[in-house]
């Protein structure tokens, strides 16, 4: 009987540690918020090319955005996008894609010279009227209020100056593989000029020497020619984050995850330009609470992840 007793005590003793036990090792292996928005979001996508026409260059529309428009109320945040030199928003497909899947509305100018911000802007403020417009597929389905940019390069300049230029239209930046100034031919950007919002600065470590993450000498003797020297110079009212993807080179950011359709050089593909910049998005434009967490200084994801260096960031809280 007492032989009894004791096994059933065992086994009691043995329920009541495994279940201290399942939790603890559940929150250890919880995905990451990059393994989380590198996936597909929930929502199904449509894209058209020449959506709307035109930016003060001529140039075309091209949209992605969730194909069911507003489900439950939703208003969709928008981002518009800045290609590279020379490149196409079609050889960014599957990033602006994967984009419109955590419901955003993704539009792209079809120009190839996105520097100025012109286009950026041009193609953000097409949107706005859209969703003013009756018989349009976005009428009051966007929000206004909720405005940021994403570009590669020539694009990523255009997105800061896009910030710069029109701080009342657009809330946050995504610069990828943004060129030193020393590559920069009819459009320069300085990160001094922001006054407001947010931005989060990208590069690949293998990205040399068009996006280097640092420079031999003080950018105030030789202006900015690394990411690190642009984040440095962003002002302190505006909340700001570098995070540079060791491997990674400049036309990464291209194509599919296999660089099929991407430019020379591609080596592994667009997989660090998906999680972390739509956590950005969707903290900064969606307030998620999660995606937020990721990016405070010291003690965020961002700031410890596998794959990544330089992590630096001015956020707080």
């Amino acid at each position: 009987m007492l032989r009894g007793m004791r096994m059933r005590l065992c086994v009691a003793i043995g329920i009541a540690v495994a279940s201290l036990i399942i939790p603890g090792h559940a929150a250890a292996v919880a995905e990451t918020v990059e393994a989380t928005f590198s996936k597909p979001g929930p929502w199904a996508v449509s894209a058209q090319r020449a959506q709307g026409c035109c930016s003060g260059t001529g140039k075309a529309f091209d949209v992605w955005f969730p194909t069911d428009l507003g489900r439950g109320g939703t208003r969709h945040p928008i981002i518009a996008w800045g290609d590279g030199t020379n490149a196409v928003p079609s050889q960014y497909s599957y990033l602006l894609a994967h984009l419109a899947s955590w419901g955003f509305v993704v539009v792209a100018s079809e120009s190839t010279a996105t520097g100025s911000g012109q286009d950026i802007r041009d193609s953000a403020r097409y949107l706005l009227r859209q969703n003013d417009t009756p018989d349009s597929v976005f009428y009051r389905k966007l929000n206004p209020r909720a405005v940021g940019v994403y570009g590669h390069s020539q694009g990523a300049t255009g997105a800061i100056n896009a910030l710069a230029a029109a701080p009342d239209l657009v809330a946050t930046a995504v610069a990828a593989e943004l060129p030193s100034q020393l590559f920069c031919v009819a459009f320069c950007t300085d990160t001094r000029r922001l006054r407001a919002g947010s931005v989060y600065f990208v590069n690949g470590s293998a990205d040399l020497p068009i996006s280097p993450s640092t420079q031999l000498l003080p950018w105030q003797a030789v202006g900015l020619q690394s990411n690190r020297a642009y984040y440095e110079a962003t002002p302190g009212m505006v909340s700001k984050t570098w995070a540079t993807v060791n491997g990674v080179n400049h036309n990464d950011i291209q194509g599919k995850p296999d660089c099929a359709r991407a430019s020379f050089p591609c080596a592994i593909g667009v997989f660090g330009f998906l999680g972390y910049p739509t956590a950005w998005f969707a903290d900064r434009l969606q307030h998620d609470d999660r995606a937020h967490r990721a990016f405070v200084t010291g003690v965020g994801e961002l700031m410890h992840a596998a794959r990544w260096s330089n992590q630096i960031s001015s956020i707080t809280s």
